[in-house]
């Protein structure tokens, strides 16, 4: 099996978000289409008179699976951009992940990096930030994040800082790409270094927890053309845990 696999089987069904009853600026509406644009994701706007203002309403196969204030998700990705995390600006810890968005797991998405668009990336990173905070507040269980180049953790302060508080903590942490950097003695991560593809361009991070019950996420997904990224994410124990174990077996 390879890690490609596990994206292949991610689900390519059709959703569609509904915002009910806009009250915000018709910028946001366009912000959040453009967000999926060329996504699984059909965006759509509509009034109901029985609804509240600046809903957000996950639709799959003509069911309400999930729903989010609008204002939840322009406070966590579309008025967010990645320097926030790559400084530190803003803490793992304050990671909060719309239910809209929670709701997309096991869905495959193709998303583009920046100066290709400037958001779709950022689904990616916030969902790496919200795993790094699932591990950050666990007494125990294993972390694994990849970086393609092992010196983006020390070139963005807000990673260093993530992962020096793993380092510190009981979460048991690996930490996966080419290996063009060497940490110091007190960062006790335990490091994997290589040249395959599989090193350069793949992006994931998993968290599982000790306990079956405990959280459980993981997110997977490749680079296939210079920052065009295919992948999914799940929350689900069983898909994580056999991600997790994947890695630590083939890498």
């Amino acid at each position: 099996m390879r890690l490609q696999q596990f994206v292949e089987s991610a689900d390519e069904r059709a959703l569609s978000l509904v915002v009910v009853n806009r009250e915000s600026p018709r910028p946001i509406q366009t912000m959040l289409e453009g967000l999926f644009d060329g996504q699984p994701v059909e965006v759509d706007e509509r009034r109901l008179p029985d609804g509240d203002d600046d809903v957000v309403l996950l639709v799959d196969d003509g069911e309400i699976v999930a729903s989010s204030p609008l204002a939840a998700l322009q406070e966590s990705i579309l008025l967010v951009n990645s320097d926030l995390y790559i400084t530190g600006t803003r803490a793992a810890t304050d990671v909060e992940i719309p239910d809209v968005v929670a709701a997309m797991e096991n869905v495959r998405f193709t998303l583009r990096g920046y100066p290709e668009s400037n958001k779709e990336k950022l689904l990616l990173i916030t969902i790496s930030r919200y795993i790094e905070r699932l591990a950050l507040e666990s007494d125990g269980g294993t972390h694994r994040a990849s970086f393609q180049r092992l010196s983006r953790i020390d070139d963005e302060l807000g990673t260093r800082r993530v992962y020096e508080r793993l380092a510190a903590s009981t979460v048991d942490t690996h930490v996966y790409g080419v290996p063009d950097w060497t940490p110091p003695p007190d960062f006790e991560v335990t490091m994997h270094g290589g040249w395959t593809p599989t090193f350069r361009d793949s992006w994931f991070v998993t968290f599982a927890s000790e306990s079956a019950d405990g959280p459980h996420a993981a997110l997977v997904a490749l680079e296939t053309e210079p920052r065009v990224w295919d992948g999914f994410w799940t929350f689900d124990s069983g898909d994580t845990r056999r991600i997790s174990r994947y890695i630590e077996r083939r890498l």
